[in-house]
């Protein structure tokens, strides 16, 4: 069976990278953004796309909508950690997990235990004022109507995280690529691969243990070494489980 393989593949190796998608917090309560039911599938908010909306020119032209729209659609204060957030954080605790690279910005695997975690865009629980750099938690997003303030400065203050129109950050960009190239077995999670440049670092990765987890077909489908289609939170639960009592 692929979970045996799974298991087999994860004893033998000790440099594992996980890189995850929006697929690894659904079972969170947070929905992800190109499925029927995602983000991107809902109408059309105050007559604009939510692509649109999540772009930075967007975000600097017509900040109160942004700000509304971000509040209600990106924003999950109660979600909690999963069982494959879990599982992750004690898969790095036993010293076989290296790194997470992940392409979501709900902090859920720091919350998980997670220490090593690469954020491609993002998260919104850091947020900073544009005049004068000072830092805040998401509270000053939640906390306020309307557009944040800084109450240092006055100026705006906006969420951590990168929009459409934004480049990733290149030292994350370039220690995701560290790890994924130095790794024995990649773990692919809870994504479909379909965004660049993030789901290119997958192209980095030089081993023969590619273990893509996704209930749904992604573009590497082809190239991986295994593939389960199944529930992320439930195989890397039981495999872990399995693992470390092994």
């Amino acid at each position: 069976m692929a979970t045996s393989t799974l298991f087999d593949w994860m004893k033998d190796s000790d440099n594992i990278v996980f890189f995850g998608g929006a697929g690894v917090s659904t079972e969170s309560g947070i929905p992800d953004f190109r499925s029927e039911k995602g983000i991107y599938a809902t109408k059309e908010a105050f007559g604009y796309p939510p692509e649109t909306i999540l772009s930075r020119s967007f975000f600097l032209s017509k900040p109160e909508i942004f700000y509304e729209y971000y509040r209600k659609n990106l924003i999950f204060s109660s979600a909690e950690p999963n069982a494959a957030h879990r599982a992750l954080a004690r898969l790095e605790e036993a010293g076989k997990l290296k790194a997470i690279v992940t392409q979501n910005i709900d902090s859920l695997h720091q919350q998980a235990g997670s220490c090593r975690v690469l954020e491609l865009h993002g998260s919104a629980a850091r947020n900073y004022c544009v005049r004068c750099r000072a830092d805040y938690t998401l509270d000053i997003i939640t906390g306020s109507e309307g557009i944040p303030k800084c109450t240092q400065c006055g100026g705006m203050v906006r969420p951590d995280v990168v929009l459409y129109e934004e480049g990733l950050d290149n030292g994350i960009l370039s220690e995701s690529i560290g790890c994924i190239s130095a790794a024995d077995m990649l773990i692919v999670g809870g994504t479909s691969l379909n965004v660049h440049p993030a789901a290119g670092l997958i192209g980095y990765y030089n081993g023969n243990k590619l273990v893509i987890i996704n209930k749904g077909i992604t573009a590497y489908d082809a190239k991986a070494n295994l593939r389960i289609n199944d529930s992320i939170g439930q195989v890397l639960g039981e495999t872990v489980d399995r693992l470390l009592v092994a």
